[in-house]
């Protein structure tokens, strides 16, 4: 499979994850089916509205800075992360991000905004790193200030650091959808909370219930070991059912929908996402921004031959 696919898999993947878990983000079930409406009707059902957020849009932020600048470095994503959010283009912000964008904006220096401490340990980093997981120069380091833009936390770090092991698994062929994906990026992974999780769903034979049981909010050990275990299962599942088992769990939707999404959509690429969830995507507004970037993308960067 060409790498393009494989990429326009990747970002379009999250995109379909991130604007259909965002519709049933923090929605409990309500259980009617003892109630009785003969005065005034059952209720009327919510349809769920698709829409993307800053998981999908600051995703796209990163691919810009790559696209922009040939040598990469924390400043140059934390400049691209800045014009995206001055000029509102990113929506649902969390707070650790919107802490360090508003610091930013002021003049505050990249390696100073981001939130420290427990505080720091959330998703927002592992959410836009995908596109970085497809180049092959850069370091642990440049990885690390980029997560360090907006959660100076190690936990948070490793979390970003497992999405591009994943990926970068699937593009040299370390995992090619067979091979037990969690034991791939723990080998590669420090002592951490985040690996704890992973190799604590690797025991439990990777039961997707049972993950689920273990955390789904946006606390960086619940959601990426969550999206990782889920996307790992995409080849005996469907991408489809992958989406809608782990919206059925609740907590962070969008967000553990996305980073899935992303890790399953490389492995698939673009040609295997079903076409009704591609027809989703496209008829929101935001499709000709997203596939622009993805173009744009593909066009200008040479990465592809490098994975060859």
């Amino acid at each position: 499979m060409k790498i393009s696919e494989r990429f326009k898999g990747c970002i379009l993947g999250g995109a379909i994850g991130d604007a259909y878990g965002s519709s049933y983000e923090n929605i409990t079930k309500e259980d009617n089916s003892e109630n009785t409406y003969y005065l005034f009707g059952k209720p009327k059902v919510k349809i769920p509205k698709w829409r993307i957020t800053d998981d999908t849009q600051l995703t796209l932020a990163t691919c810009e800075a790559i696209i922009e600048n040939e040598s990469l470095n924390a400043e140059v994503f934390a400049e691209k992360y800045l014009e995206y959010f001055k000029s509102r283009k990113i929506t649902g912000i969390g707070a650790s991000t919107l802490k360090a964008l508003q610091e930013l904006e002021v003049g505050g220096h990249w390696s100073l905004v981001g939130r420290k401490g427990e505080y720091g340990a959330g998703n927002g980093s592992a959410m836009r790193i995908a596109p970085l997981g497809f180049e092959t120069n850069i370091t642990r380091d440049l990885i690390k200030d980029v997560c360090n833009i907006t959660h100076q936390n190690d936990e948070a770090y490793i979390g970003a650091l497992s999405v591009i092991i994943a990926i970068q698994s699937i593009l040299n062929e370390t995992w090619t959808g067979k091979e037990n994906l969690i034991k791939i990026i723990t080998d590669q992974l420090p002592d951490t909370r985040v690996r704890d999780r992973l190799i604590e769903i690797d025991n439990l034979k990777c039961d997707l219930k049972q993950v689920g049981e273990l955390g789904n909010d946006g606390y960086v050990v619940n959601s990426i070991p969550l999206a990782i275990a889920f996307a790992s299962k995409v080849n005996e599942i469907g991408l489809t059912d992958m989406y809608k088992q782990i919206i059925e769990l609740g907590g962070d939707t969008d967000t553990n929908c996305s980073i899935a999404g992303q890790i399953a959509g490389t492995l698939i690429g673009i040609q295997n996402i079903p076409i009704e969830l591609t027809n989703k995507l496209k008829e929101l507004n935001d499709f000709a921004w997203i596939n622009g970037i993805v173009d744009k993308y593909v066009e200008n960067k040479n990465w592809a031959q490098q994975w060859l």
